[in-house]
């Protein structure tokens, strides 16, 4: 009898590789979408379905948006909308922010010429009534948001797995985006204690400081403000890019390069993680060409104010 020539001549295939392929254990992973909830385990299930047989309580409770079952949106969903649309207010400040701290002094080649606009954009955003709503709110609602997501991602797989958490990760993985998220946190408390806060305590007032006082402490000690100013616009401007690519669901999965097999999805997934690295690098570049370049190397400023300035710089020992 003769043998089957298939069995003769075995080949790989893609699907070969695709079941082969050893992925690390990581129960619940972030989603491209973060409002998806968890389905619900058997006994949530079978509450759920007891709850669904009382159709008033069901109904009226939907109706006003506080039965997540019910209506499909659990705390995930509401806290990712605050998460996302505090970034619209904040991205708005930066891109005015950028404008008078890079592009003007590009334009004009001159801190004198350049300060004036940032003195008009603090009408926008440095109210008492504006400053909060568009800086101070948004950050604060953006960054409890996320610690609030890590916080029920944990919880939903503690309650999952319970105690058999040996060979699994319960906290949700930490991605490129929290991270510099984080560690932008940490950056920009660092930059408004600077250049918001010491002003009043030590002077009483913070309208003084612009432009001037950027480049007036570089030029009284260079080396660290621009490892300060440096790692504040590569994580800062890196994370604000990555996080608008995600909202607009253009980023690749995490562990992409381990995951994808198919030669032209590994090909579009390698085009936009570069496309985006590159719109970061871009900004970045753009941003520190007029804020390093310019702003940086106009010197100490003189007279009166070169007195408030120092007394500023000498109380925290630049």
């Amino acid at each position: 009898m003769a043998d089957d020539p298939r069995t003769l001549n075995p080949k790989a295939s893609e699907e070969t590789l695709v079941s082969l392929l050893r992925l690390d254990p990581s129960p619940i992973d972030s989603p491209p979408i973060y409002d998806k909830e968890l389905p619900p385990l058997p006994e949530e299930a079978s509450q759920l379905s007891s709850h669904n047989a009382k159709p008033s309580l069901a109904t009226s409770t939907s109706t006003l948006g506080l039965s997540g079952s019910g209506s499909g949106h659990g705390p995930i969903f509401y806290l990712s909308r605050v998460q996302r649309y505090s970034s619209y207010t904040f991205s708005f400040f930066a891109s005015l922010h950028i404008a008078n701290t890079s592009i003007f002094p590009l334009i004009y080649q001159s801190v004198p010429y350049s300060e004036p606009f940032l003195l008009m954009a603090r009408e926008i955003y440095q109210t008492p009534l504006t400053e909060p709503l568009l800086v101070a709110l948004p950050v604060v609602a953006h960054v409890t948001s996320g610690l609030a997501i890590r916080l029920l991602r944990r919880r939903q797989n503690l309650k999952r797995y319970g105690g058999h958490t040996h060979h699994v990760r319960i906290w949700p993985p930490l991605s490129y985006i929290s991270v510099s998220g984080y560690a932008f946190v940490g950056l920009l408390a660092s930059h408004v204690s600077m250049n918001r806060i010491l002003p009043l305590v030590v002077d009483g007032d913070s309208s003084n400081i612009g432009l001037q006082f950027v480049s007036h402490g570089f030029a009284r000690h260079p080396l660290p403000p621009w490892i300060a100013f440096s790692l504040l616009l590569s994580v800062g401007v890196g994370h604000m890019v990555w996080g608008w690519a995600k909202w607009l669901n253009l980023t690749p999965p995490a562990n992409w390069k381990k995951t994808t097999i198919d030669k032209q999805l590994r090909k579009r997934r390698r085009r936009a993680w570069w496309g985006i690295h590159g719109i970061a690098v871009a900004v970045t570049a753009v941003w520190a060409a007029g804020g390093l370049g310019i702003v940086a190397r106009a010197g100490p400023v003189e007279g009166w104010l070169a007195t408030v300035y120092d007394n500023i710089y000498i109380a925290i020992g630049h």
